[in-house]
């Protein structure tokens, strides 16, 4: 069995995807990227905290809307299309996660994403 997840509390799908799906004790979380949930636009104009921050929400809000907490996730994915702004991205991931709860990761550069956003991740949580 599975479930569809959806929250006002994170961007709305902009194509034909759900922002997560559980399946038994697993959520997957669909890419997020740095866009306001109340308006829909991309937040930063380029500035990657700002970016990684509303990204971060996006997913936190998500993840909480299926019963998880970001204790839950066990693996992400970090696509930005520059990776030099990797450290500021990272300065924002590790504000979401407690010492000791650091998921597996991968990050990479990739040429665009959609809308003009310079990130995007997903992840896999397990709920306990």
């Amino acid at each position: 069995m599975k479930d569809i997840i959806f929250t006002e509390k994170a961007t709305a799908p902009t194509a034909p995807y759900s922002q997560a799906i559980r399946a038994g004790s697993t959520v997957y979380l669909a890419g997020v990227c740095g866009d306001d949930p109340a308006t829909g636009k991309l937040m930063g104009s380029g500035d990657m905290t700002v970016e990684a921050t509303y990204a971060m929400e996006n997913l936190k809000n998500t993840l909480e809307a299926a019963g998880g907490t970001m204790e839950d996730i066990v693996k992400v994915q970090v696509y930005v299309t520059d990776i030099t702004k990797l450290p500021a991205f990272n300065a924002v991931y590790q504000r979401y996660f407690p010492v000791g709860h650091l998921p597996a990761r991968i990050a990479m550069e990739i040429s665009r994403l959609a809308d003009g956003a310079n990130l995007e991740l997903d992840a896999i949580a397990v709920l306990d």
